[in-house]
């Protein structure tokens, strides 16, 4: 077998996109916040972005100095009498210049603030949160006044670092005995002990290793306080999936109680916590800045705007273009800022692409679904991305990152741009329905049906086509699931 090595010449069409292109597709996609995040940045590391000053005429104009009698004096410095004229002065100084100075105990004042206007940086250091403490470190500081030897310390220090967000230890005992920094080897009754230790705690059903367990925690501590949960104790140690089953009967009568009593017994358990670290390490809520603000006038005309107030205004500081053009400058200097200049031009540009886009498809969005802003969520229309792009002169790959992530104020509340975007199926009338509406109506159906006999995905199904939708009974069980609620028989109520 024998390799030749030969040349070739051919043509043959490519596509590739440009930088500028794969930026602007970038920021596109970008949510408000991430937007602004990527500006900071992009100002952090380009030196000739500004932010624009609609107040700000560009002259500047000198102001003299007038040489003002203000009344000084010398410090008394004499001993006699304690300094009392000293701060007899100084108790009146405030009094004295009341218009002109501040008091020693104000802090300085921004050139924002003593022109009235509120000063941004301040107010978003006001507004921002403190760090939240986690809960490793609100346990390990419980865990330092323990008084217990150093090898339950120690022991129970490594059980608290593997404790999860949701207050649970997921780690086998067993498996723990060479996991210590310190190569320390702990025998079983060690391990025990600080579990147990560790399981004191506040929040009371930490550190436990299942439900359980954490269940089984906070009803001990309701004990200890005198309270009788002797039947709670009893459903969570031997009946947690007949309960999940809703199998209320079956326990009723292996436990000889009521279904009554059981009935109250399963509520209270349910005002237990199954997650108790998180009322320590609450997980952060996503912000929601609505994008785009969407109204109807006074004449009823539809009116779609874009809400600027959190995005500054960026342009290309001016100062740095004349040093970018001037032939005095030197070579490394000019290359160096007309490179920043071009980056600064193509963001800038990319920005206000980004705008005019979703402008252009929230305002095609919202006349195909006037009716929803008059009526509500029953009047969606199905809406494919298709349609859209074809209205605008884009790809519909456009569409996708122009609505990922963005949200719009519409008098009915805020929602996400993309909910308004979905398939549909017909009524019996022929009238279009959106998805959204046909979940709507089976939540509705669900809500109304009788508790001791509930509906099952074939009855829920028929009581669907009775209002005129018609689906089959696998895309009702579909958007069950995705409603979060459970099948007929945990549905029951006895």
């Amino acid at each position: 077998m024998r390799l030749n090595v030969t040349q070739h010449m051919g043509m043959q069409q490519q596509m590739k996109l440009a930088p500028r292109i794969i930026q602007a597709m970038e920021i596109l996609q970008l949510p408000m916040l991430a937007l602004q995040e990527r500006i900071d940045a992009e100002m952090e590391a380009n030196p000739v972005l500004e932010v624009t000053t609609d107040d700000f005429d560009g002259d500047s104009t000198s102001i003299e100095t007038e040489s003002i009698d203000r009344g000084e004096q010398d410090m008394v410095v004499a001993d006699d009498n304690g300094n009392s004229d000293d701060f007899e002065r100084l108790a009146d100084f405030s009094d004295e210049y009341d218009g002109e100075f501040a008091s020693i105990e104000a802090p300085p004042r921004s050139s924002a603030q003593l022109s009235g206007e509120r000063d941004r940086k301040l107010d978003a250091m006001a507004n921002t949160p403190a760090p939240s403490e986690s809960l490793s470190e609100y346990l390990m500081g419980q865990w330092a006044f323990v008084d217990v030897s150093d090898a339950v310390r120690a022991a129970g220090k490594l059980i608290i670092s593997l404790i999860d967000e949701d207050g649970y230890l997921r780690t086998e005992l067993s498996s723990l005995a060479e996991m210590d920094d310190s190569h320390r080897s702990f025998d079983a009754e060690t391990l025990r002990g600080a579990l147990t230790l560790v399981q004191s705690l506040e929040p009371v059903g930490v550190a436990a290793r299942d439900l359980a367990e954490c269940l089984m925690l906070q009803l001990q501590a309701e004990m200890q306080a005198g309270m009788d949960v002797s039947v709670e104790m009893l459903l969570v140690s031997r009946f947690l999936r007949d309960i999940e089953m809703n199998r209320l009967p079956r326990i009723a009568q292996r436990t000889g109680k009521s279904i009554e009593a059981i009935k109250t017994a399963i509520d209270n358990l349910s005002h237990l916590n199954p997650k108790p670290g998180l009322l320590i390490a609450q997980r952060s809520t996503p912000i929601i800045t609505p994008e785009i603000l969407v109204d109807i006038d006074i004449d009823g005309q539809l009116i779609v705007s874009m809400a600027d107030g959190s995005s500054p205004e960026l342009c290309i500081s001016e100062d740095y273009r004349r040093l970018a053009r001037d032939r005095k400058t030197e070579i490394e200097t000019r290359q160096f800022l007309q490179k920043n200049i071009r980056s600064a031009q193509w963001l800038v540009e990319a920005i206000a692409q980004r705008k005019r886009t979703i402008q252009r498809v929230a305002a095609e969005v919202f006349i195909v679904q006037r009716d929803f802003l008059d009526q509500g969520k029953e009047s969606l229309k199905p809406l494919p991305m298709a349609d859209i792009a074809a209205k605008v002169g884009v790809h519909v790959a456009t569409i996708s990152r122009a609505v990922s992530g963005k949200y719009v104020q519409t008098p009915r509340g805020i929602y996400p741009l993309r909910m308004f975007f979905s398939g549909g199926t017909k009524t019996a009338e022929g009238k279009d329905v959106a998805w959204d509406v046909v979940r709507g109506k089976l939540q509705e159906v669900i809500d109304n049906e009788d508790k001791s006999k509930p509906l099952n995905d074939d009855k829920l199904a028929e009581e669907l086509t009775k209002q005129g939708v018609t689906i089959a009974r696998r895309t009702v069980a579909k958007y069950r699931r995705i409603l979060n609620i459970p099948p007929a028989r945990k549905r029951r109520e006895f």
